[in-house]
């Protein structure tokens, strides 16, 4: 009996370079996955909404006042067009913050994290990419509901003794920057995500950094309250777009330099339970 041996083809293994998981591959994918959930439209827009909308509610009610002749309210006694505009910085904050943190943390309760890990094992980039991405849509998002905010605030106060226009100086330095500090809070939601794996836990800890803290420093005895409420992450940014610097403030400089030492110090601490905890 002749045995007759069959030599089957066997499938050439693919190692070319198209396989190969790049730096721009990953930002590739992160993209991809950003937009694919409907969260991220909305809490973008909502994001851009504040900021528009907000602006704009507090150059009317600014107006109204100067119009009937009442006595201005004390928190609009030093209202300029483009304070008035970014009213809604703190809550344009919240809704870019609180995605940044879900950008992370809704890997880890969909398990989403352990496909992404298997497909990049060296498990860092996949962090960079995150905050790259993100990062850089809410600076775009920052900065242009800033642009059209005080573009509308601007024509609402047009003719009254704080109208400003692009022109005037610092102002266009101020939208960036405004724009600069929504971003880097975006960076911070990521990373928080990623450091405590828990979205409650997340936007708990980004809302109690940015809005509850300052007003605890009230607490504080008055020395070191004047020496440690500059520093914090909420002033530090405040103090990127601000027009003008008040005593114990910082100046743009120092406070983007600062923030950017809260987000490397939170980038940090991601990364290094992303390398020491399983996913």
């Amino acid at each position: 009996m002749t045995i007759t041996i069959e030599k089957r083809a066997v499938p050439a293994r693919h190692t070319g370079s198209h396989l190969k998981v790049t730096g721009r591959r990953v930002l590739r994918s992160e993209w991809a996955k950003l937009w694919s959930l409907r969260s991220t439209w909305i809490t973008l827009g909502l994001g851009l909404l504040f900021l528009c909308a907000f602006g704009t509610i507090a150059a009317l009610r600014y107006k109204s006042v100067v119009n009937s002749g009442q006595p201005m309210d004390p928190d609009f006694a030093d209202a300029t067009a483009y304070s008035l505009a970014l009213f809604g910085v703190p809550f344009s904050l919240i809704a870019l913050g609180v995605l940044g943190v879900l950008t992370a943390s809704g890997e880890y309760s969909s398990g989403m994290i352990r496909s992404t890990l298997a497909a990049v094992p060296r498990r860092l980039p996949v962090l960079w990419s995150k905050a790259a991405v993100y990062g850089g849509l809410a600076f775009v998002i920052g900065t242009v509901g800033a642009l059209i905010g005080f573009l509308i605030s601007s024509g609402v106060l047009s003719g009254t003794a704080v109208a400003m226009n692009l022109s005037d100086g610092g102002v266009v330095r101020g939208l960036l920057g405004a724009g600069l500090y929504l971003g880097l809070v975006g960076v911070i939601g990521v990373s928080l995500g990623t450091l405590l794996r828990s979205t409650a836990g997340g936007i708990s800890a980004l809302v109690g950094t940015f809005l509850l803290v300052p007003g605890l420093m009230s607490l504080l005895p008055k020395s070191w309250r004047a020496d440690l409420t500059p520093y914090l992450p909420s002033n530090a940014g405040e103090s990127i777009f601000a027009l003008h610097h008040s005593a114990g403030t910082l100046s743009a400089g120092a406070g983007l330099l600062v923030l950017l030492g809260w987000t490397a110090l939170a980038l940090g601490g991601a990364a290094y339970r992303l390398m020491r905890s399983d996913a």
